[in-house]
Order: C-alpha cells, then sequence, then structure tokens
C-alpha cells in the first residue's frame, strides 16, 4: 500500500469538473460505490428501504462503469469516482467528506478506500465475491488490494470461499462475515383477493402458466409452445401479459392464427373450460398472475434486445420460472436462481413447450418456487444487515452531533 500510494501521484485532473459540484449536502453523506452499474440500482433498492425509516443523510453515487459523462438512476444523478491521482482523491474528498462508504464488488480503488478510511469514514464491503481483487489498470502501481481489503471496518462475503479467500490476503475473521448476494428490494405487487378466489373458483384446478413481458416478436413462440403442451395437458391454460399494452390486438390475431380459443380479461371476459388463452392487456393484475401461475415464462429473452426482466418479483411470489438467452441485465439474478434450481433456460419454441410440458406438474412447480423464495429470502437477510450496519453508524453520529 505504501508503495501504491507513494506512486499514486500526479497532475490533478478534477479542477475543472469540481467546479461543477454541488455544496455538500448538510448532515451525514452516505456514500455508495459500486464496481457495475447492476450492483449499484441493487444498493439503491436498499436504500429507498433506509429512506422511509429515517431522512437524516444525504447520498452521494459514485461507479465504475459509467461512460465518463455519468447517468441518472431514479433522478439520482450517478458520477464516476476520482482518479487514483492522489490529488484527485484529496480533491474528491475534502468537498464532499463522505461519513459512510458502502463499496460493493471485487473493483477496488486503494488510494481512494485509504484516505477515504483515514479522513474517518466508516466503510463496509458488500458483495465481495470469490474471484480477483481488480484495481485500476496502471501496470506501474503493485497490487494493493490486501492492504486496501484490510482498511474496511466489515466485510459481506458471498460465500465461505469468499470468505477463505479475504482472509488469505491478511483481513481479519472477525471483520467478515459470510452472507447472501445482494438482491434487489422486492416489494410484492398487490392483488385483489376477491379476483384471485373468483378466478380460483372459474378454473377449478385446471393448470395454468403465465407469459409476463412478453415482446410482440416472441408471441408467435409462445402461443404455438402453448398449442403443442396442450395436447398432453388438455387443460392447460396460458395467461398472456404483453410488455406493451398497444400489442394486444396483434397478439389477439395471432391466437386465432395459431387456432386457439381466447378470452380478453380488459373486455370483462372470465376464462371458462373452453378458454386456451387468457390475454391481460397491461400488467395492472400482474400481482395476481404470479399468484395464479405456478409456472411462468418471462419475455424480452427468448427475442429482442431489451436484456429480459428481473426474475424476482416473480421469486417472490412463489412462481417456478423459465426464460431464454437474453438476459443481460439481470444475469447475475437468472444465474443465482438456476443454481438454486429454481429458473431452466429454454432457447425456443421447442424446448419451451417441453418444458412446460414437464414442470407444469404441480410438485415439480412447488419445488422451483420453493427453491426461488430460498433465494428472494437470503437476499432480504444480507439487505437487512446492510441497512442495520448503515443505522449504526448514522446513530452513532447522531448521538455525537
Amino acid at each position: 500500500m505504501t508503495a501504491y500510494l507513494a506512486l499514486a501521484r500526479g497532475q490533478d485532473r478534477l479542477i475543472e469538473e469540481a467546479a461543477h459540484w454541488a455544496d455538500r449536502p448538510a448532515g451525514p453523506v452516505l456514500w455508495l460505490h459500486s464496481d457495475t452499474r447492476t450492483r449499484l440500482e441493487t444498493l439503491l433498492t436498499l436504500i429507498k428501504r433506509l429512506r422511509h425509516q429515517r431522512e437524516d443523510f444525504a447520498l452521494l453515487l459514485t461507479c465504475d462503469s459509467t461512460s465518463g459523462e455519468g447517468f441518472e438512476i431514479d433522478g439520482q444523478s450517478i458520477s464516476t469516482p476520482p482518479s487514483e491521482t492522489l490529488s484527485d482523491v484529496h480533491r474528491f474528498l475534502d468537498h464532499w467528506r463522505p461519513d459512510i462508504l458502502v463499496w460493493a464488488g471485487n473493483g477496488l480503488r486503494p488510494a481512494l478506500i485509504h484516505e477515504a478510511a483515514q479522513s474517518g469514514t466508516h466503510l463496509l464491503l458488500v458483495d465481495a465475491a470469490d474471484a480477483p481483487w481488480r484495481q485500476p489498470s496502471k501496470r506501474f502501481l503493485p497490487d494493493a488490494s490486501a492492504g486496501a481489503l484490510s482498511l474496511f471496518h466489515s466485510i459481506l462475503a458471498q460465500d465461505k470461499t469468499s470468505a477463505i479467500r479475504l482472509r488469505k490476503l491478511g483481513v481479519p475473521e472477525d471483520r467478515v462475515e459470510v452472507a447472501s448476494p445482494l438482491e434487489p428490494e422486492v416489494f410484492p405487487l398487490s392483488s385483489h383477493d376477491g379476483l384471485h378466489e373468483e378466478l380460483t373458483t372459474a378454473l377449478a384446478g385446471r393448470p395454468v402458466w403465465l407469459g409476463a413481458h412478453i415482446q410482440l416478436d416472441e408471441a408467435d413462440a409462445i402461443l404455438r409452445a402453448h398449442r403443442r403442451a396442450a395436447r398432453l395437458a388438455h387443460r392447460l391454460l396460458l395467461v398472456i401479459v404483453p410488455a406493451e399494452p398497444e400489442d394486444e390486438p396483434v397478439i389477439t390475431e395471432q391466437c386465432h392464427e395459431v387456432g386457439l380459443r381466447l378470452a380478453r380479461w380488459d373486455n370483462g371476459d372470465m376464462p371458462d373450460e373452453n378458454t386456451q388463452v387468457l390475454l391481460a392487456g397491461d400488467d395492472s393484475e400482474l400481482g395476481l398472475w404470479y399468484r395464479m401461475a405456478p409456472l411462468c415464462f418471462l419475455g424480452g429473452s427468448l427475442a429482442g434486445k431489451t436484456g429480459g426482466a428481473s426474475p424476482m418479483m416473480a421469486a417472490a411470489l412463489g412462481s417456478a420460472i423459465l426464460y431464454g438467452p437474453n438476459v443481460g441485465r439481470h444475469l447475475e439474478s437468472y444465474s443465482r436462481l438456476v443454481a438454486a434450481g429454481a429458473a431452466r433456460i429454454v432457447k425456443d419454441m421447442d424446448s419451451l413447450s417441453a418444458a412446460v410440458s414437464h414442470l407444469i406438474a404441480p410438485d415439480r412447480a412447488a419445488a422451483m418456487a420453493h427453491a426461488g423464495w430460498n433465494v428472494v429470502s437470503a437476499g432480504a437477510e444480507t439487505a437487512d444487515l446492510v441497512l442495520t450496519q448503515i443505522n449504526e453508524w448514522l446513530d452513532e453520529m447522531e448521538g455525537t452531533r
């Protein structure tokens, strides 16, 4: 670390940018930093819960993966952290004077972390994975990962292997705690109890699966997969929630072309014994459909370039999950669910049909749904650990003011 800091000197690059910084807010500043935008979005969902508990702090957000011009999440401005030049680091810290730093991921900035610790900032590292630690790519700088990690007051490692890696780097054992990876806070969608009971009675035990957030360019494949699966399960019902409500007329026409009998929820239709597809015009009742369907396919993943939909709401509401290969925006969440046995990938109409036929059995869907709930609840426990630590530090600061 000493050698790293000695070499981390150079020209101040932040002079012009610093002139446009807002004034430092009054009171404690909670600084969130992540190596990826996805992790930063996850941290922000936790802070939304913290905001419901207290308002006595301001937020400072930085992320490594910005374009240099920054971006926004929910109206909150995100910027790049200062370079590892000590003059830049000092200018940044002297201006913002952060009280608490929550650092997420395996991307380290040793000079920034060291100087923040020297200034008295409380340091918490979350989502430490069993992966190499990275620092900004300057070949002449020595690896200061071990020194930087030893400065954190508390570290949440994703699993036992990650914790062992940290201890081998010299982090004291009492500073490392094993906790599941952070997941975005899931606030379950509401559902009208009366509608749920009415539909349950109307369906009379029929097997139901859901296509949620369905893009127009994948709807035909889903409808054809349903028609094939229905040959083995004659009472099988598919509920489709389009990603865009205006696509409903086109999907209606596709249903007729495929030869499926359709009911339209927005028209007041209630599915009867002859209904094969129930088309919901928008996602206003999505909480109801997740609860009704033990198995769902999440759209935007079989075709298109949307990056897929987050699977955590479906998992939280007890649905086994099928998805296509295009889920880059939420790959970590899908990977955890797959590892737990809560989700399965499909690649086309044939594999989707086969998966529906296999997993629509109540015992199989229930086993997957239970595994998904375990993932969601484990992520919630980690969120509680993070918020408890932040609250303790904020309380300490309040007591000293």
